[in-house]
């Protein structure tokens, strides 16, 4: 983490690990149920596995208000 100097402050250099880890992380496709999904751009991940590519967030493949609509979208249908 050369980007940052000592003045930045532990808890900026900590977020950024943070970010950076998920950012670079593999995360499970809902297709083919491997652990092979990860980023290819800005909210664009693809599965090494089977090609699929999905949308999502900028960092991680599902954000937090995704879930949450999933889940309004789910107990609406009566899932």
């Amino acid at each position: 983490m050369s980007s940052f100097s000592i003045r930045s402050g532990v808890s900026l250099r900590k977020r950024y690990r943070a970010v950076l880890e998920q950012k670079r992380a593999k995360y499970k496709c809902d297709i083919c149920g491997k652990e092979a999904v990860k980023r290819e751009s800005t909210a664009i991940w693809k599965c090494r596995y089977c090609g699929a590519t999905f949308a999502g967030g900028a960092y991680t493949l599902k954000t937090a208000a995704g879930e949450m609509a999933n889940r309004a979208i789910n107990r609406a249908r009566g899932e």
